[in-house]
């Protein structure tokens, strides 16, 4: 395959160019915004809302990339056009990393120059996807884990930024309880607040629940599903929940950017609801993909078949 192109600091590279310092801010203390958008159709999906909450995340983070968010959005789809002629037709993730850049206290090793750090790349979701379509069937198993969200007051979980630890405990012992497990997370007080990289949501006494936003990402995929539910005239509300009201929930499901929407039908162990998808869900699933122009199950078992035949 022909190597794909990366956008690194002005500048389109291959793959195997594109590398960060070990004196960048972003190796030394986690100091980088980033945000993933995904294709449909090899279109970017909500482009716009994931560029604005990098930018919101930057301003938060008082870093100053030196691209207006418009020359951003322009060099995103020139990476986009570079990589789609290599890529077979696949969707893609775009993904992008930006830090502070070099620390000053090493400047002197760059000729006493620094800047931030820019990266776009685009890769192939063919991994990423090939194992949901019997997860899309079955739904996930979600783990609520002793690891704990980091609170608003510490650091502002709306900024998505690479200081993800915390994420990576959570599965690290979620995957202990069972290797393919969803983990959950809690705040302080023991009410869910998200998963490791999804947003939650229960269906329960006709009403659809999803955690208040105080510690939580803000996610895209969540804010689409909230205008599906809207449109399809299905009351929802943020509210402060917990494990029995999962437990006692008729459905429940995550949302990410990556698979849009995956059911959840077991948490701890327990079934929920039946312990299969249940109708709101697989109604859902339909919507997000008349929504984004294709069938998001039939892609996964496409992907499935792809990465088979890659590994022969």
């Amino acid at each position: 395959m022909t190597s794909r192109t990366v956008y690194f600091n002005g500048r389109f590279v291959s793959e195997q160019e594109a590398r960060v310092s070990i004196f960048d801010s972003a190796l030394m203390f986690g100091d980088m915004v980033f945000d993933m958008t995904r294709t449909y159709n090899q279109k970017p999906f909500k482009l716009k809302a994931h560029l604005e909450r990098i930018y919101a995340g930057l301003k938060y983070f008082e870093i100053d990339c030196g691209l207006t968010m418009d020359e951003m959005e322009q060099v995103t789809m020139e990476t986009l056009q570079r990589n789609l002629p290599v890529v077979e037709g696949a969707d893609v993730q775009i993904m992008h990393d930006i830090s502070r850049g070099l620390l000053p206290a090493y400047k002197s090793v760059f000729e006493g120059e620094t800047q931030p750090t820019i990266s776009i790349n685009c890769w192939p979701l063919w991994w990423h996807l090939a194992g949901n379509g019997p997860l899309y069937r079955s739904g996930v198993h979600s783990i609520i884990t002793p690891q704990r969200s980091v609170p608003a007051y510490l650091i502002d979980p709306k900024v998505k930024n690479r200081s993800r630890v915390y994420y990576q405990m959570a599965n690290l012992q979620a995957h202990k309880v069972d290797p393919q497990g969803f983990p959950l997370l809690t705040d302080d007080q023991g009410f869910i607040t998200e998963g490791s990289g999804s947003n939650f949501f229960i269906f329960r006494q006709g009403r659809v629940l999803t955690p208040k936003g105080h510690n939580i990402l803000l996610g895209v995929s969540r804010n689409t599903t909230l205008e599906l539910l809207t449109k399809i005239s299905i009351p929802w509300v943020e509210e402060d929940f917990g494990v029995y009201e999962i437990v006692t929930a008729e459905e429940a499901f995550h949302t990410a950017t990556t698979y849009s929407i995956m059911p959840c039908t077991r948490i701890n162990g327990l079934p929920i609801g039946e312990g299969k998808p249940g109708p709101l869900t697989q109604r859902l699933t339909a919507a997000w993909s008349e929504l984004v122009g294709l069938d998001i199950v039939a892609q996964a078992d496409d992907y499935a078949q792809k990465v088979k035949t890659m590994s022969r």
